[in-house]
């Protein structure tokens, strides 16, 4: 005797359409704008470099760059007086400007010409591209005063973990029968008519774009909700690292503790901040060597960051971007005190660089990246053609 199953085929793809459709009509328009959003955002440095090629790069010389100290100090004069130096980063390619980062405002830069010392300009985020991100993270809202509800934020993630459910019941309501309707249900044609040629888009273009959409879809969410970030680490097996300690909590330790053991005398003795901002050089002066040091024992590497006490060095041009090996020297001596290598970081301590490389698709490098800028385009596509057949689907119905 055989058993009926409870919902057939039929019926179950008409529960999946449902779901599709009614998760798709309210929220499609905003998955539009954060997936377009997106794919702005993937080459957005190479773009900013192209543009403002003056900036970022300089004119090789025969001679060699210039200390750090003098370059910081040629910066430090400059400064307004409640703005401080607080590291300077070298690229691998010796055309590329010196960065020298600022206590403020957050992530604030110059770029300076290593050999001359003549200070190129500010780093400034192009309008262009400051609308993208904010869309893409908060759809232009503004963070809230005390502990007022983040709409931009909360609307994002809601409508990116309905975008999920979204692809999730396409899968369903596609999946064919026959290998004949799995080749039909991949072609994309404007052989046939524009109404095809948006169907095809919109069936075979989500087929092709799924997977990475819904990568980039599960990773972002990280990012939205912290239920959702607490869920996801445990998935892989480690502890939600603290608002401080996310993504370097093993590093963070080992530098505070080389900063209160490093010799260092408090109040009118030692002030870093008044050093930078009078010229003094006493803080920069071992910087330079430092980074001798850390360049002859990592050729090769994509950059090196030196701070006061602290250091690192990236090498990571593929997989987790973000990561590096971090040291801690004397700022006194310019000793190496500490290094905690990236290898030897546990998973917590890589996670988050993990999530970020996975979701922008830097880890595979450029290949990788124009792959996830394609899939983001496909995304911000899917919710516009399927109003069109839906639409369509409506006006039929009426003049039949």
């Amino acid at each position: 005797m055989l058993v009926q199953p409870l919902i057939n085929k039929e019926t179950m793809r008409k529960v999946f359409r449902n779901i599709h459709l009614w998760l798709s009509v309210p929220f499609g328009l905003i998955i539009t704008l954060i997936c377009f959003s997106g794919a702005m955002l993937v080459f957005e440095g190479e773009i900013m470099q192209l543009t403002h090629r003056s900036l970022y790069y300089v004119e090789k010389t025969d001679g060699k760059p210039l200390p750090m100290d003098k370059l910081a100090s040629k910066v430090a004069g400059k400064l307004p007086e409640d703005v401080s130096i607080t590291g300077i980063t070298v690229f691998s390619d010796p055309e590329k400007s010196y960065q020298v980062n600022l206590s403020k405002p957050k992530r604030a830069s110059v770029y300076i010409d290593q050999y001359t010392g003549e200070i190129k300009g500010k780093y400034q985020r192009s309008p262009f591209f400051s609308t993208m991100f904010f869309l893409h993270r908060w759809l232009l809202d503004s963070r809230p005063a005390g502990d007022g509800i983040f709409w931009g934020k909360m609307i994002v993630g809601v409508s990116t973990l309905m975008f999920v459910f979204v692809l999730i019941s396409g899968i369903v309501i596609w999946w064919p029968c026959t290998w004949k309707a799995l080749k039909n249900s991949l072609k994309i044609t404007a052989r046939k008519g524009m109404a095809r040629f948006w169907y095809g888009l919109h069936v075979a273009g989500g087929m092709y774009a799924l997977l990475l959409i819904l990568v980039m879809a599960l990773t972002g969410l990280t990012w939205s909700f912290g239920w959702y970030r607490t869920a996801f680490y445990t998935v892989f097996g480690v502890d939600t690292p603290s608002r401080m300690e996310h993504g370097h909590a093993a590093v963070n330790m080992n530098i505070e503790k080389s900063k209160k053991g490093n010799g260092r005398k408090e109040g009118k003795e030692y002030d870093r901040k008044g050093d930078a901002l009078h010229g003094n050089t006493l803080s920069f002066v071992y910087w330079q060597q430092v980074y001798e040091e850390l360049a002859k024992e990592n050729p090769g590497c994509k950059q090196i960051s030196v701070s006061d006490g602290s250091a690192s060095v990236s090498s990571n041009f593929f997989g987790n971007t973000r990561g590096a090996d971090r040291y801690t020297f004397d700022s006194r001596t310019g000793k190496i005190t500490g290094v905690s290598r990236y290898a030897e970081m546990d998973n917590s301590s890589k996670i988050r660089g993990w999530i970020y490389s996975v979701h922008v698709g830097s880890w595979g490098g450029m290949l990788t990246r124009i792959l996830w800028f394609l899939a983001a385009l496909l995304g911000a596509s899917l919710p516009l053609t399927g109003y069109y057949l839906w639409i369509k689907r409506i006006c039929r119905k009426k003049h039949s």
